[in-house]
């Protein structure tokens, strides 16, 4: 097992941490970004410290990351690209999120696809994720989401 296959994923997750929790801190007005800015100095901390036990492998727990696992996730990864990018902005934050997610579910869901319960059961699970994201973001954190065409 190449060390490569622990260094550059664990790079690669501390890398966006270290740009989200710069994204964070930049942005006005700032009592807005005070829970992005705890969260993300938790997670580049915490990917820090996975970065630099994998570059001196200290721990190399598992085999990393393989080609088999990176097909699996590739879908996932597009999926959360394209939502990051663009359709949080251009659909709305809740829009998008429920789009991303409903997508998401169906990707990795291994119920069959040609069955209308378990389209049913997807919607009814993406409506109840929106309906606690909802909840946590505008009512108990009262946190800004992006406004954009929808909400």
């Amino acid at each position: 097992m190449s060390p490569a296959q622990h260094i550059i994923p664990t790079g690669i997750i501390f890398a966006t941490g270290v740009w989200i929790t710069w994204i964070s801190f930049t942005q006005e007005p700032a009592d807005s970004f005070l829970f992005p800015r705890l969260i993300s100095v938790v997670f580049v901390v915490l990917a820090a410290w996975t970065f630099a036990r994998s570059v001196l492998r200290i721990a190399r727990v598992g085999e990393g990351v393989s080609k088999h696992m990176l097909v699996d996730i590739a879908p996932g990864l597009l999926v959360s690209v394209v939502y990051v990018f663009w359709a949080a902005k251009a659909l709305g934050f809740y829009t998008a999120t429920a789009l991303a997610f409903l997508t998401l579910l169906s990707l990795y869901d291994p119920a069959p696809h040609n069955e209308i319960k378990t389209w049913i059961r997807r919607i009814v699970i993406t409506a109840g994720y929106l309906l606690v994201m909802y909840g946590v973001f505008a009512l108990l954190l009262k946190v800004f989401t992006p406004k954009e065409i929808l909400f």
